[in-house]
């Protein structure tokens, strides 16, 4: 059962306090303060008042001194506070009313008009109290759902990212470390002013999780030369190449068809597309170069989305460092000196710096996530 509620009088008249003590503890707890320093020290002091009825005219703090700080307090600022005063100006009660006061009594107390509008704001702070219950519920539960719904996409997302890996034997692990690498490096970008308009928060999140769909393309890309136990021809090559436009227009079309079906109004670039289009950009531009002599597109320097750029380091590292059908990993060392050599040429100069500082970071990675040899 739900304890009474608290109701603070305070008065610097003893026989006010009396009055309207003796009318309110037959419904309510009743605490009493005789000056506005003590009701404030009663107001935060368990338990603590649900409402206060509050005398005007005091010496020291009069009652809209002590009004004001009560909201300035964030533990009382939400309590009501009903006016008791001998003023019945019309220009007394707005002031009170501007300051926040929830009524007004006028003295003499009539008992059942004071009754009343006790009870009236006390039933409106259950009211309060029992929708901020609801809220933080719903908040809860909006909060939970969001993240089990992430969980299922997060899933659904590598599922599909380890079934394009699994048509190419020799990948390994390929998509979980170049997600480590790109989260990595993007966190690390985010902080150059430069970048920081390109990289907040929300985009670095969607950067990370978009990075397993980089090579879905690759469902797309004949066995014969996929699984080829050997290096490509050129023929062979330009059919790989092929792969960064078929995942971005797969992703492309995906995005539209959910839109149509839907009939969204939200743009491409808001949420909930926002991601699928992040993940569009990675897989279509993360062969893209710097100098503007990649694929499928050529595209140059900052035209390249930010996050195919940061994919394009994460990705030719690794398949410098790991081992591949027709080939042995390279020492990281090694590796990492090629990608020093492409700065400006097949990547981000800034990317490359960052590359450089963060070198022991990405090779442990590389070691931790490393395929078994």
């Amino acid at each position: 059962m739900n304890p009474s509620p608290v109701v603070l009088v305070v008065d610097d008249q003893p026989e006010n306090l009396a009055i309207l003590g003796e009318l309110l503890e037959p419904y309510y707890r009743v605490k009493v303060a005789n000056s506005g320093e003590r009701a404030l020290r009663a107001a935060v002091s368990l338990p603590r008042p649900d409402l206060i009825l509050l005398d005007v005219m005091m010496p020291d703090l009069d009652g809209y001194q002590v009004l004001a700080r009560l909201r300035d307090n964030p533990l009382t600022r939400h309590i009501a506070v009903i006016f008791v005063t001998a003023r019945d100006a019309a220009s007394d009660e707005e002031k009170g009313l501007e300051l926040g006061a929830a009524d007004y009594i006028t003295k003499p107390i009539r008992p059942l008009v004071a009754l009343a509008r006790v009870k009236t704001q006390l039933e409106n702070k259950r009211a309060r109290d029992w929708l901020a219950d609801q809220n933080a519920f719903l908040e809860q539960e909006v909060l939970r759902r969001m993240h089990d719904n992430e969980l299922v996409q997060n899933a659904s997302l590598h599922a599909l990212a380890i079934l394009a890996e699994t048509r190419d034997s020799d990948t390994g692990h390929h998509i979980h470390r170049t997600q480590a690498y790109v989260e990595v490096l993007a966190h690390a970008m985010s902080e150059l002013p430069v970048y920081r308009h390109l990289l907040s928060d929300e985009q670095l999140r969607l950067i990370v999780r978009a990075a397993p769909l980089h090579d879905i393309g690759k469902v797309g890309i004949p066995d014969h030369i996929l699984r080829k136990p050997g290096r490509l021809t050129a023929p062979e090559f330009e059919v790989i190449k092929t792969h960064s436009r078929i995942g971005g227009d797969a992703i492309a079309l995906a995005i539209q068809r959910v839109r149509d079906a839907d009939r969204s109004t939200y743009p491409v670039d808001g949420y909930p597309l926002a991601f699928l289009d992040v993940a569009r950009q990675i897989a279509m531009w993360h062969h893209e170069r710097w100098d503007g002599n990649g694929y499928p597109d050529q595209l140059q320097g900052d035209a390249i989305p930010i996050g195919a750029r940061i994919m394009a380091v994460a990705d030719v590292f690794d398949a410098l460092t790991s081992k591949r059908i027709y080939k042995e990993p390279m020492p990281v060392n090694s590796a990492t000196d090629i990608i020093l050599s492409e700065r400006g040429g097949h990547f981000d100069p800034a990317l490359v710096d960052i590359f450089s500082e963060l070198r022991r970071e990405l090779a442990a990675i590389s070691l931790r996530l490393a395929d078994a040899i």
